[in-house]
């Protein structure tokens, strides 16, 4: 699905990443984990065109590093940032709409099956965005990029600062996207999560790809995890 090669990407003067090499199979939830500032967020938003790549991004054969971020989306790839971008003036309704595909197009994922997995939103579906809480914010940004019938998604922090009962439910759904077909890169600090819900895992250090393995090796590694994930 995703094959990523010798990926350089660099702020200004700064090189960030140093020559990742990763892939994403058909169906597949892969973890990136790291400490913060390893260079995690920055491979999302290059794969995504959003940071200019230097090296290979093979999407489904095809090579996709330069393209634009639209025509990248266009293929079939969704991202979910860190930051929730949500359109806090509009609703949650209208929010989930400007995620959709064309109405002559039928996707995997409508405004009904949200509704069904998180009856919080539907109950809000006419609330401004800016009003609803944090956990109901990134919902609703991973299920407005659904909502474009991505076949492969990266998802960045989705249980950053939120609480135990929500992170639960964000979990759920990363694995009900994955039932569906859609393949998942998942960003995440929570250990836990990742290793419940993934069936392999990369870990990044300065820049570059340190530890590729199973969530069993993982648990079974306790030199890697303290030398790279543990504070």
């Amino acid at each position: 699905m995703l094959e990523v090669k010798d990926l350089h990407a660099y702020y200004g003067r700064s090189h960030i990443l140093q020559g990742v090499n990763l892939n994403v199979k058909e169906g597949e939830i892969v973890s990136l984990l790291g400490r913060n500032g390893v260079g995690r967020s920055t491979t999302c938003m290059t794969i995504m065109g959003l940071v200019a790549p230097h090296g290979s991004i093979l999407y489904k054969g095809q090579q996709i590093a330069g393209l634009k971020a639209h025509d990248i989306a266009r293929k079939g790839i969704g991202f979910v940032p860190e930051d929730r971008w949500i359109f806090p003036g509009l609703t949650v309704l209208q929010n989930l709409q400007l995620g959709m595909k064309s109405s002559k197009q039928k996707g995997r994922w409508r405004i009904e099956d949200v509704f069904t997995i998180f009856p919080r939103l539907g109950e809000r579906s006419n609330v401004h965005g800016g009003l609803i809480s944090g956990g109901e914010k990134q919902m609703l940004t991973i299920c407005r990029t659904l909502m474009g019938d991505p076949d492969f998604i990266m998802i960045d922090e989705p249980t950053e600062g939120l609480a135990p009962m929500m992170v639960e439910q964000v979990g759920r759904l990363i694995e009900e996207i994955a039932r569906r077909g859609i393949s998942v890169l998942l960003v995440e600090q929570k250990l836990s999560i990742a290793l419940k819900i993934s069936q392999r895992l990369y870990i990044m250090g300065h820049g570059h790809i340190v530890y590729e393995g199973t969530p069993e090796d993982i648990k079974k590694n306790q030199a890697v995890r303290k030398e790279w994930l543990e504070v």
